[in-house]
C-alpha cells in the first residue's frame, strides 16, 4: 500500500513524499532506519493536520490556469537563453499570485542554495503534480528542461481542456435536477399545505392520488429538520468513506458502471493515464519508473487499482501492451495502437495518439450525453409536475358539482 510521509531527512529539511509500505508500523520502522525523522504517514486522500502545505506560507493548491501561465513564461524565458534563476527572478517581479508567490520565492531560494528545481517542486507535496516534479528531472538529466517543460504545458492544456468538457456535460443536467428539487420541495412545504387544510374544511371525498399526494407532503412538513439533519449526517458518512480505499474504489467503479455517464468517465480516465505516460516517456524517463508515477496521477481509484499490477509485470519482462491487456481496462483498439508503438519504438508517440483519440470520444459522448439528457429531463420534471397538479386539483372537480 502506498503512503503519503512527512519527514524530517538526515540534512535538516522537512519533505512530503510517498512510499510504499506494508503497514503504517512497518513503514514507519523502516523510514527510521534509513536516517528519517517520521512526523505524519498517511494513506493517500486522507487530510493531514498537520501537512506540509500547513507549515508553508502561500502553499494551498495552485489553481491550473496559474500553474499553466507559468510553465508558459518559463518555457519562453529559458528558449530566449535565460538561465533558469534569472528566469525565475523576472517572473517574481511580475507576479502577484498571493499563493503561488510565496512558493516560487522558497523555490528560487532553494535554487540558489544548490537544490535542483525537481527536487524543490516534490518538496511541496500534493500542492504540484508528481509528473510535473519527474518530469523536471528528467529534464535536469537531459538537459533539455525548456523542451521537457513545453511537454509538460502541452499535455496540462490537453488534459484541462478535456476535463472542461466532461464536468461541461455534467452541469447543465445537474442545474436541471436541482431546479426541479427546488421546485417540488416549494410546492410540497407551502402550496400543498394550503390545499390539504382548503379540503379537510369543505369535507371534501378524496381520490386516491390526491391523499397519496397530500400524505407525502404532511409528512416532508412536519419531519424536514429530522431529513435534513439525516441527509447532512449520510452526506457526511459518504464523504468519509470515499476517502477509504475500499469506498473511492467501489464508488468509482459504480460511476464507470453508470449508462452513458460511464463511458465517458472511462474514456477520460484511460486518456488521463495515457497522455501522461506519453508526457513522462518522452521527457526520458524509463518505462516502469514513468508508469508508477503515471497510475497514482489516475483520478479515478477503480481504473488506478486495475492498471496498478502492469508495474510488476512489465518490470518482470511482459510486454507493455500484453500487461494492459490484462488489466482488462484499457478498450482493444487502444492496446493494439500501443503494440504498433512498441513495435516501432515511438511508444511514446503512440500514447499521444491513444490519448488524442480517447479525447475525441469523450467529446463525442458528452455532446451525445447532453442531447439526450436534456429532452429526458425535461419530459420527466413535466410529467412529475403534471401529476401533482392533476392530484392536487382533481378534488375541485367533484366540489365544484356538489355546489353546482
Amino acid at each position: 500500500m502506498q503512503y503519503v510521509c512527512r519527514l524530517g531527512t538526515p540534512d535538516g529539511r522537512i519533505v512530503e513524499q510517498r512510499h510504499q509500505g506494508t503497514d503504517e508500523r512497518s513503514l514507519r520502522h523502516d523510514l527510521e532506519q534509513r536516517g528519517y525523522h517520521v512526523f505524519e504517514v498517511n494513506r493517500p486522500g486522507v487530510l493531514s493536520k498537520l501537512s506540509l502545505s500547513s507549515l508553508r506560507p502561500g502553499s494551498k493548491k495552485i489553481s491550473n490556469e496559474a500553474f499553466l501561465l507559468f510553465n508558459q513564461e518559463l518555457a519562453a524565458l529559458l528558449r530566449a537563453g535565460l538561465p533558469l534563476l534569472q528566469a525565475l527572478d523576472l517572473m517574481l517581479e511580475r507576479m502577484e499570485n498571493p499563493t503561488f508567490r510565496p512558493i516560487l520565492e522558497d523555490i528560487r531560494d532553494r535554487l540558489k542554495a544548490g537544490e535542483n528545481l525537481s527536487d524543490s517542486f516534490a518538496s511541496y507535496g500534493d500542492t504540484f503534480p508528481r509528473l510535473y516534479s519527474s518530469s523536471l528531472k528528467a529534464g535536469e538529466r537531459s538537459g533539455d528542461m525548456e523542451g521537457v517543460i513545453r511537454r509538460f504545458v502541452r499535455y496540462l492544456q490537453l488534459v484541462t481542456t478535456a476535463r472542461k468538457k466532461v464536468v461541461s456535460a455534467l452541469v447543465y443536467p445537474a442545474v436541471l435536477v436541482g431546479l426541479s428539487v427546488g421546485m417540488l420541495a416549494v410546492m410540497g412545504l407551502f402550496v400543498v399545505p394550503k390545499f390539504t387544510t382548503f379540503y379537510r374544511d369543505m369535507n371534501a371525498q378524496l381520490p386516491a392520488l390526491t391523499r397519496f399526494t397530500l400524505a407525502i407532503a404532511t409528512f416532508f412538513r412536519s419531519n424536514w429538520l429530522p431529513i435534513v439533519a439525516a441527509l447532512v449526517i449520510g452526506w457526511w458518512l459518504f464523504r468519509r468513506w470515499r476517502k477509504t480505499d475500499l469506498g473511492a474504489v467501489a464508488f468509482d467503479r459504480f460511476r464507470l458502471g453508470l449508462p452513458l455517464l460511464g463511458s465517458i468517465l472511462h474514456r477520460f480516465g484511460l486518456a488521463e493515464f495515457s497522455r501522461s505516460l506519453a508526457t513522462l516517456l518522452g521527457g526520458g524517463i524509463p518505462l516502469v519508473s514513468a508508469l508508477e508515477i503515471a497510475v497514482d496521477g489516475v483520478g479515478n481509484a477503480y481504473i488506478r487499482e486495475r492498471l496498478r499490477p502492469s508495474i510488476d509485470l512489465v518490470r518482470q519482462g511482459e510486454a507493455f501492451h500484453g500487461a494492459l491487456e490484462k488489466s482488462e481496462i484499457f478498450t482493444s483498439i487502444a492496446v493494439d495502437m500501443v503494440k504498433v508503438g512498441e513495435a516501432t519504438g515511438a511508444l511514446d508517440d503512440m500514447l499521444t495518439s491513444v490519448a488524442d483519440f480517447l479525447d475525441e470520444q469523450v467529446e463525442t459522448r458528452s455532446q451525445r450525453l447532453l442531447s439526450l439528457v436534456e429532452p429526458i429531463l425535461l419530459v420527466i420534471m413535466a410529467l412529475i409536475i403534471a401529476v401533482l397538479l392533476i392530484s392536487i386539483y382533481l378534488p375541485m372537480f367533484s366540489i365544484i358539482t356538489q355546489i353546482q
